[in-house]
């Protein structure tokens, strides 16, 4: 018999050197919808951009990528 589960989202960010996850407020909200959640705490992500999902541990994993403190 197969089962079917919901993966839990999970969203990724790296500040500082550190390594930041973030977990989703509420799975009806877009992947966009929680980084702007997420931005007056975190305010790299107004520059951020979303990565393809990865599954990783049983979850959905986003990583919001910014390219700001980078040269070139």
């Amino acid at each position: 018999m197969l089962l079917a589960t919901e993966l839990e989202r999970v969203f990724v960010l790296r500040d500082k050197g550190q390594e930041i996850r973030l977990t989703d407020p509420a799975p009806t909200m877009s992947v966009q919808a929680v980084m702007n959640h997420y931005a007056p705490m975190y305010p790299i992500l107004t520059t951020a951009k979303v990565s393809a999902p990865v599954i990783k541990d049983d979850a959905v994993e986003y990583k919001f990528e910014t390219t700001m403190g980078t040269k070139g």
